[in-house]
């Protein structure tokens, strides 16, 4: 079973959000659990990170986490528009 932790950054952002967002949010969070593999491996500094991307609400929603294979858990980083998200991942 993968467990799933999320960041300090995440949960605010999360907070943030609609409780029909948050639904969406959650049913991507579903789909990185069922298949980890499924986002996008970023290259550089965000080496770690994987990014997944779907659509909410008419605009484009990054939702980025790290999965560690040998734990078995997803680290849920950021969710956001793509407006200073990448920005705001070095940073953490």
């Amino acid at each position: 079973m993968i467990a799933l932790r999320q960041t300090r950054q995440f949960e605010k952002a999360y907070k943030k959000l609609r409780p029909d967002q948050k639904t969406l949010v959650d049913k991507a969070i579903r789909a990185i659990a069922s298949d980890p593999e499924l986002g996008e491996r970023k290259k550089g500094d965000l080496a770690h990170v994987r990014v997944y991307k779907f659509s909410m609400l008419g605009g484009l929603t990054l939702l980025g986490y790290s999965y560690d294979e040998d734990d078995l858990l997803i680290l849920l980083l950021a969710v956001g528009g793509h407006e200073n998200f990448y920005r705001d991942l070095k940073r953490k």
